[in-house]
């Protein structure tokens, strides 16, 4: 299913028209769990940060006020185009999404719906998590080293121009070894003493964050016009 955008009358013309929006309707409400009035509030808020165009490109996140002063802005940013995430490849980043691809990355943030049965809520969890692992992935390699790790708690402790920067390095390098450990840890692999653990797997991250509550931890509010991650 898709919606073809040729130049910025047609997606006027399509994106107004009953047909354009039955195909958007038939398409993503099973598949993303959005209810239609929903669908129609994020459809404002596309055209909103798209400056009613069809497409929307990294720097039209500029706009959105509540991600000026989040430390990992960029971060999150670059988490909408994902090809991973997108689900149109394993690495590499699009230059621009459509609406069909915001909805994809919005419905990570969908909190777990009551009638999911047990294994339903487990994937959707995953899937969640999968979302976060890349975050922390930069390279796309699978794994997630000490390095890419570090980078991203100091991104997160920089927010505050008061902390010294040796003292941000210092504190994030010993998070970021001790979230290794524990990966480790939960693993449950044997490991020599002066064998150390190179990188997070998918698997191992996955155990890490049993018993966290992601529906605190992973929240954006684009139907009320605002946004904030993480």
């Amino acid at each position: 299913m898709g919606v073809s955008h040729s130049s910025k009358e047609a997606w006027e013309r399509e994106s107004r028209s009953d047909f354009w929006w039955t195909q958007i309707q038939e398409g993503f409400r099973s598949q993303s769990d959005f209810n239609w009035d929903q669908i129609k509030q994020l459809h404002q808020r596309f055209r909103l940060l798209s400056g009613d165009q069809p497409t929307i490109r990294p720097e039209n996140f500029d706009y959105v006020l509540d991600l000026e002063f989040n430390p990992i802005r960029s971060r999150i940013v670059r988490a909408f185009f994902d090809n991973r995430n997108l689900g149109k490849g394993t690495s590499g980043l699009a230059e621009e999404i459509g609406f069909e691809d915001f909805l994809t990355i919005i419905s990570y943030f969908k909190p777990l719906r009551s009638h999911f049965s047990k294994e339903e809520a487990e994937l959707y969890r995953r899937e969640k998590l999968r979302f976060l692992f890349h975050m922390y992935d930069e390279d796309g390699d699978g794994v997630i080293t000490l390095q890419e790790y570090r980078r991203v708690v100091e991104d997160l402790l920089s927010a505050n121009p008061q902390v010294e920067r040796a003292w941000v390095r210092s504190i994030a390098n010993s998070i970021a070894c001790r979230a290794l450990k524990e990966a480790a840890r939960v693993s449950g692999h044997p490991r020599q003493e002066d064998q150390p653990y190179q990188a997070i797997t998918f698997e191992d991250f996955v155990k890490t964050w049993q018993g966290i509550d992601l529906e605190v931890k992973m929240r954006v509010n684009f139907l009320n016009q605002e946004a904030a991650a993480l």
